[in-house]
């Protein structure tokens, strides 16, 4: 069976595909992006919560496409900023007005802007948590079933490693010293938020898939 994941994002793609492979082979999975679906376009993310915009791209894909359809939306909450960028993390810089701008240049834009934010934020006063809402849809359905993962830390003052997106750079997941871009693949994905998302949807894909 072949289930969709209901982003354009490659790196989201790569986590969730080596996330998921592993407990779900048995089950026979095909786990695709919408690469494979070129005609359907993005989905507006128009919900105020992360479970909200999840669920709005899961049953958009599910219904494009006719196959059950994953999506997640997160982001990063901090507490000094009353919980922002949260839903608004991918776009906390004004970027909509910048959509033809390449990924890695949105997310420095995104980065910067949080850095400049806190500069004046005393360093026990940084807290945040990267929060992820994985929404599962299949085609005709009107419920859908839906899990969250959640990952607590600080931002630190400087971005820190290579291996990562988004605001990876700049947080340290408690009990570490690295920031979530100086962790493997494997590292990250056994302790991130979507990680926690996508293992608790484990068992509700093998309920409603298998």
């Amino acid at each position: 069976m072949r289930v969709v994941l209901a982003t354009h994002n490659e790196h989201k793609v790569e986590e969730l595909q080596q996330i998921l492979s592993g407990p779900l082979g048995d089950l026979g999975l095909e786990v695709v992006s919408m690469a494979a679906y070129p005609e359907v376009g993005e989905v507006p993310e128009t919900e105020v919560t992360f479970v909200g915009n999840a669920t709005l791209k899961a049953r958009a894909v599910a219904a494009a496409t006719g196959l059950p359809a994953l999506a997640d939306d997160s982001g990063l909450s901090v507490d000094v900023l009353g919980g922002s960028p949260g839903v608004f993390s991918a776009r906390w810089s004004g970027l909509h007005g910048g959509e033809d701008l390449p990924r890695a240049e949105r997310d420095r834009r995104n980065l910067q802007l949080l850095l400049d934010q806190l500069a004046d934020v005393p360093d026990e006063h940084r807290r945040a948590a990267f929060r992820c809402a994985a929404v599962l849809a299949l085609p005709g359905a009107e419920d859908v079933v839906s899990t969250e993962g959640r990952v607590e830390g600080v931002v630190v003052r400087e971005p820190v490693g290579e291996n990562g997106f988004g605001y990876d750079p700049v947080f340290v997941p408690d009990g570490g010293t690295r920031t979530l871009a100086e962790h493997s693949d494997e590292e990250k994905n056994a302790i991130s938020h979507r990680g926690a998302a996508f293992r608790a949807m484990v068992p509700l894909l093998r309920e409603h898939l298998a």
